[in-house]
């Protein structure tokens, strides 16, 4: 389970689309209450998934080879295929296609406030990486504190990039503006290569472990 909900966590954290979005709310005019908002909505959403998945199991694994079960490994299963096949749409892309226009919330972002932020997390969650960590959290056995703490720690290591950027832009105002500029020029000239690289290798990871336990359960 620890290693999955990492590896899951990791790929969270690192999304280029949300990454855009928090870089573009810091940039904004008072961009470290939109920042927060944007971090609070993010970790509250992935809590109360987390909960309410731990609430529904009371803590107990699902029976193996249950059709509940069953479907937990399937719906991971389901997750690994999309992430590869995004992995590949994006692999196979012309190198000189066009980039799509931005979003056009993007457009409007400077108007968002914190409220609005925080909705716009929900929003731009990766929601086939939370229901692979779902389906991860409903195989798992909570029976100490530290396997409970183990999974909310997930909330916060899928949360980690967004507190890392919402501390900088706190503690050093006068510089936050380069860098957060060239973290962007550097996210938007990169964002192929990286959704290529982690959707495929969690991807494959997640494929290869779901056809492993149904096969052998």
């Amino acid at each position: 389970m620890l290693l999955d909900l990492f590896l899951i966590g990791l790929v969270v954290t690192v999304e280029p689309l949300p990454l855009t979005a928090m870089i573009l709310l810091l940039a904004a005019e008072r961009g470290l209450l939109k920042g927060l908002g944007f971090l609070l909505g993010w970790l509250l959403t992935l809590v109360a998934i987390v909960a309410l998945t731990a609430l529904v199991t009371g803590g107990k694994p699902l029976i193996p080879e249950s059709a509940p079960s069953t479907a937990a490994l399937a719906v991971k299963l389901l997750a690994g295929v999309v992430l590869v096949f995004i992995g590949l749409r994006r692999r196979r892309r012309p190198a000189g296609t066009e980039p799509k226009r931005d979003p056009r919330w993007m457009a409007s972002i400077d108007r968002v406030k914190p409220v609005g932020a925080a909705g716009l997390a929900f929003l731009l969650q990766p929601w086939v990486l939370v229901a692979a960590g779902v389906s991860t959290i409903l195989e798992a056995k909570l029976s100490t504190g530290l396997e409970w703490f183990a999974i909310f720690a997930f909330c916060l290591w899928c949360t980690a990039s967004y507190f890392v950027m919402e501390t900088y832009a706190a503690l050093r105002p006068e510089i936050v503006q380069d860098r957060l500029n060239a973290l962007l020029r550097w996210i938007n000239s990169h964002m192929d290569a990286a959704i290529v690289f982690l959707s495929m290798g969690l991807g494959l990871y997640l494929v290869a472990k779901s056809i492993f336990s149904l096969v052998s359960a």
